[in-house]
């Protein structure tokens, strides 16, 4: 066990870092075995305790018992999503029923429920939520709204956990719990799975007419490590299909590429199909269980939406006034389409080739110009600039901390009085061991420990355009945005400055979480921003005026489109969890019916969006996709603000800090946003950013 570093009882890093380096795969069950081992131990000690039930004995006494299981948890499943090969992958099948279990068998126990009822009775229970206080360096009265809010949820959380259950219904939502922890990995895992196993390999160069040299340059380079005899290779990461989709001018091979990301773990080795079939049943199952109609209500209950009417209502706000616009978008693309090639009908693989063409022709802009612009390492240098302009925050590379790949950079956050922050990790191009997409994740939440008061430790994942053997990684702007936004969650949980683990950082609520990700990508479209990183990674000119007066011209360009298929997901998602799941016999029907007044271009036969919906059937945003939208509308009157008082002002970064990025969970969102704004939100603040009103 001593040999284990999961199991350590000290750690001598001097950032005590996560020592991945000496970390194996034969480390974690022994090291999830003895977690759970020491926390059913502590949780028999607070259910032994003759003392009457506190705080301090109770509530903080279980989040301190699990300690150690939680910390090999942690590290086990990040490393699943960001560096994992199948041995590793097989282990949560293992792993995630040992560990809902446990959970739910603690939050359906009569004597520990009535211990938290208890407290929540004496210290909760008719008292209203401390508001905020005037004066935000007035920790005292900060610390008590936090232990408010932490006996609150904890009570809330049992209540929803199954506490009130008779016997035998307890039972069955233990075992719904186990079932679903084993779908969700796996259902990542067979889209993963699909993911790689799609390879195209073109040897004659005139099948990628149109495509930039950067992107040929990619796919010769990814040929090469791969094994092959020259050519170029395409394969289903996001860095590969999106250059295919937006410039070859091989109608055919747009086609191949569109269909094959489409059609993912669907009707194939890896299909999902059953898998969302009993996902959604043991959710609605666990839903009745509970008292609920449905997983929607389940979810809503606990959201800013408050409820699925509210949150719909919402869309269909954005719906009203986009999809018109979006259909008249999609007839500009489509006439194009046929000016340019005659093409009849425009399906999904024309998309984003053909509105690229038309950009390129009202603005004189292709967003692949940029690309020189946008070298890897001045962006992450520009972003940090960016950041200590605006938040006084400065971010230092540091070399000695332990890493599970050789990409992964690190780097120490310290605030404007040079006092620590916490440790960033950053690991952004695609391989074989991690999925798709991008993500942050904690892997040390900041907050009171049985050690001391600890800083965060903080990871971001991306998949982004890697460097070759003959240049560096210059990004799209999309991928910058990922970029910008992922950092923004990343400060969330950096800059957060509260008491309790369980409502630190981005510990928020699901639809408020997104708020200071995608406010974070709002200074990439303002020229006073850009102007700080955007040089030429040969030359390191600057981004020309009229390069940066086309991007800011176009920005939205095709908006309404963009919303509308955001707003079909977040649909689908609704629907999903709303129906009665012993009705959906047919995962594709299903999904066909529910996206029917979102379509703006035909259904293709063979493709299927949910089978490899990962946010939904693998991910947090189960009946919470909608969330996406609702932060839009959030962020979109919080940037306002900073435009109105310049977008380096101090003091009303100060203010999103305090409010926003420092606070957590500590008080409901709606109070932290009106507090920082000023006044309540403006529901049209999206809309007109996006010029659709």
């Amino acid at each position: 066990m001593q040999d284990n570093p999961l199991l350590r009882k000290e750690n001598t890093h001097r950032l005590e870092a996560i020592p991945f380096d000496e970390i194996r795969l034969e480390h974690f069950m022994p090291a999830i075995e003895k977690g759970l081992e020491i926390a059913k131990a502590e949780i028999e000690k607070i259910k032994n305790n003759p003392e009457a039930p506190t705080f301090e004995n109770t509530i903080l006494a279980m989040e301190d018992g699990a300690e150690e299981l939680g910390y090999a948890t942690t590290v086990y499943f990040n490393l699943l999503s960001a560096h994992s090969d199948a041995e590793h992958k097989a282990l949560a099948q293992k792993i995630s029923p040992m560990l809902a279990e446990f959970n739910t068998t603690i939050a359906t126990d009569p004597v520990i429920f009535a211990r938290v009822k208890a407290v929540y009775e004496n210290e909760v229970k008719g008292k209203p939520q401390p508001k905020l206080p005037s004066d935000m360096n007035d920790k005292e009265a900060i610390k008590a709204a936090e232990r408010y809010r932490v006996i609150e949820r904890n009570y809330k959380s049992f209540i929803r956990g199954g506490a009130l259950l008779e016997d035998d219904k307890k039972a069955r939502y233990v075992q719904i719990a186990m079932e679903l922890s084993q779908l969700s990995p796996k259902f990542s895992d067979n889209v993963l799975s699909a993911t790689n196993k799609f390879e195209l390999h073109i040897t004659d160069e005139n099948e990628l007419e149109g495509m930039p040299d950067s992107a040929k340059e990619a796919a010769a380079y990814l040929a090469k490590t791969k094994g092959k005899d020259g050519g170029w290779l395409i394969t289903l990461q996001p860095s590969s299909v999106t250059p295919v989709l937006t410039y070859c001018k091989n109608r055919d091979l747009r086609m191949k590429i569109s269909k094959a990301y489409s059609s993912r773990a669907f009707r194939d080795e890896f299909d999902n199909g059953d898998i969302i079939k009993k996902t959604l049943k043991l959710r609605k199952e666990r839903a009745l269980l509970l008292g609920y109609e449905n997983h929607a209500d389940y979810i809503l209950e606990e959201r800013m939406a408050a409820s699925v009417e509210n949150a719909r209502s919402f869309l269909d706000r954005i719906y009203e006034v986009a999809y018109p616009k979006a259909v008249e978008e999609r007839e500009a693309v489509a006439k194009y389409a046929l000016e340019l090639d005659g093409i009849e009908e425009l399906m999904g693989w024309d998309w984003a080739y053909y509105s690229n063409k038309l950009k390129e022709k009202l603005f004189d802009f292709d967003p692949e110009e940029l690309r020189p612009w946008f070298k890897m390492e001045e962006v992450l240098a520009g972003l940090f600039t960016i950041v200590n302009k605006s938040f006084g925050i400065t971010m230092k590379q540091v070399f000695d901390v332990p890493v599970y790949h050789e990409e992964v950079t690190t780097w120490e956050a310290h605030d404007k009085d040079g006092s620590y922050l916490g440790l960033l990790y950053i690991d952004l191009f695609p391989r074989d061991t991690k999925r798709g997409g991008a993500w942050k994740s904690s892997l040390k939440a900041q907050g009171m420990s049985p050690k001391g008061m600890k800083r965060p430790q903080v990871l971001i994942v991306g998949s982004l355009t890697p460097s070759t053997d003959k240049s560096p990684s210059l990004l799209r702007l999309d991928e910058v945005r990922t970029v910008f936004h992922e950092f923004g969650h990343a400060i969330h949980s950096l800059l957060a400055d509260g008491y309790y683990r369980s409502l630190s950082g981005t510990s928020v609520l699901w639809d408020f979480v997104e708020l200071p990700s995608q406010i974070m990508e709002n200074w990439l479209t303002e020229e006073e921003a850009l102007n700080v990183f955007a040089k030429h990674h040969e030359t390191g000119e600057p981004l020309p005026k009229e390069l940066l007066d086309k991007m800011l011209a176009s920005r939205n360009f095709n908006a309404a489109t963009g919303s509308i298929t955001q707003l079909r997901y977040a649909n689908l998602d609704f629907d999903w969890h709303l129906a009665d799941p012993e009705s959906i016999t047919d995962v594709d029907e299903f999904e066909t019916q529910s996206n029917k007044r979102f379509m703006l271009l035909p259904k293709v036969d063979g493709t299927n969006m949910s089978s490899g919906f990962a946010h939904i059937f693998a991910g947090g945003y189960a009946a919470g996709y909608y969330s996406y939208k609702w932060a839009e509308a959030l962020d979109a009157d919080a940037w306002s603000m900073f435009q109105e008082n310049g977008i380096f002002n101090t003091e009303t970064a100060d203010k999103f800090r305090e409010y926003i990025l420092a606070r957590g969970n500590a008080y409901p969102p709606q109070d932290l946003f009106e507090a920082f704004r000023g006044r309540s939100l403006d529901a049209d603040a999206l809309l007109k950013r996006d010029g659709l009103l």
